[in-house]
């Protein structure tokens, strides 16, 4: 057996959903998101944040993790969306993130096909997400899974201070 760091990590992993026990490694996995999607500046995560959201009484997100040899090395967060065109609940994935190291085994594949299982299972009409325009390594893995890219759809976004104002 050897103990060289560039060896590739084994390929066992379990897909499962997420448990309080993991709040903490999700928020780790959440900076790590942040910081390769270059967007730390936004982050305010906290386990105590994002606790209840996860596990509380009007919990509103739910999560998968993918651990690999006791260790959660990835995560998909989604939640209930609605289609008035279909009539009918989607789910949408906020988050899917697998650390680099545990990259190119069928991890982020598998979070990904848990969550589209989950909508099927559920009988809804669609599964959708979004995707930074640079990040071409994710798009390709996408469109490899059968996902379209919406060329013609953009995000609007209100937060923060400017969510005070519109609200006004």
């Amino acid at each position: 057996m050897t103990t060289d760091a560039s060896a590739p990590v084994s390929k066992s992993f379990s897909i499962r959903v997420a448990e309080l026990r993991d709040v903490t490694a999700i928020v780790q996995l959440i900076r790590e998101l942040a910081d390769f999607e270059h967007l730390t500046h936004l982050l305010q995560v906290t386990p105590e944040k994002l606790r209840p959201h996860l596990f509380g009484e009007r919990a509103v997100v739910e999560a998968l993790v993918a651990e690999r040899q006791g260790d959660v090395v990835g995560f998909a967060v989604f939640f209930t969306s609605f289609s008035t065109f279909l009539a009918q609940p989607g789910l949408y994935l906020e988050d899917l993130y697998v650390q680099p190291a545990h990259r190119g085994c069928g991890v982020g594949e598998a979070l990904l096909s848990r969550v589209g299982q989950l909508a099927v299972e559920r009988d809804y009409g669609r599964f959708e997400w979004s995707v930074l325009d640079w990040n071409a390594n994710a798009i390709r893995f996408y469109e490899k899974m059968g996902a379209t890219v919406m060329p013609d759809w953009r995000i609007c976004r209100v937060t923060g201070e400017a969510l005070q104002r519109f609200a006004a």
